[in-house]
């Protein structure tokens, strides 16, 4: 596993950055939790979600896995309801589940990098507001931003 350690604001933050199959996330996800003494309550996991038109960002409490590998284990280990941040980074949109497998397995558009750098960057900026829970917040300064 990748961990990093550091502030948002007066919140302590630790980034896990899982390096088993996507199958396994759960475990790697537990075991950290166990490592910190920390509750699921203090989890927040950032996935990509198709279920979102391109470049959007929402969070959810809690709920499905949307047959996302990745959250199905750490369903499996923790339960349901954890807090997610759901991305779309992907270039086509809800309904387009045929170009899932080659947009997963293959890079970037060159056209695709500049929104992409603005939507991480604009997730970067806001994440004060997902460190003091004002979800709600977050989505609109992250939309807000990429308006600009």
């Amino acid at each position: 596993n990748f961990v990093s350690e550091g502030r948002i604001g007066r919140n302590r933050v630790t980034l896990l950055k899982p390096q088993t199959f996507m199958n396994d996330r759960g475990d790697a996800v537990q075991q950290a939790l166990r490592f910190y003494k920390l509750d699921v309550d203090a989890l927040t996991a950032f996935h990509d979600e198709l279920d979102l038109a391109p470049m959007k960002v929402k969070v959810k409490q809690g709920g499905g896995t949307a047959g996302h590998n990745g959250l199905r284990s750490i369903g499996a280990c923790l339960g349901p309801d954890f807090r997610r941040v759901r991305i779309r980074i992907g270039p086509s949109g809800p309904g387009q589940k045929e170009k899932v497998t080659p947009h997963v397995l293959g890079n970037y558009a060159k056209s695709e990098m500049e929104p992409l750098s603005d939507l991480l960057g604009a997730i970067a900026a806001e994440a004060r507001w997902l460190a003091t829970g004002d979800d709600v917040r977050f989505m609109s300064d992250v939309a807000l931003r990429l308006q600009q």
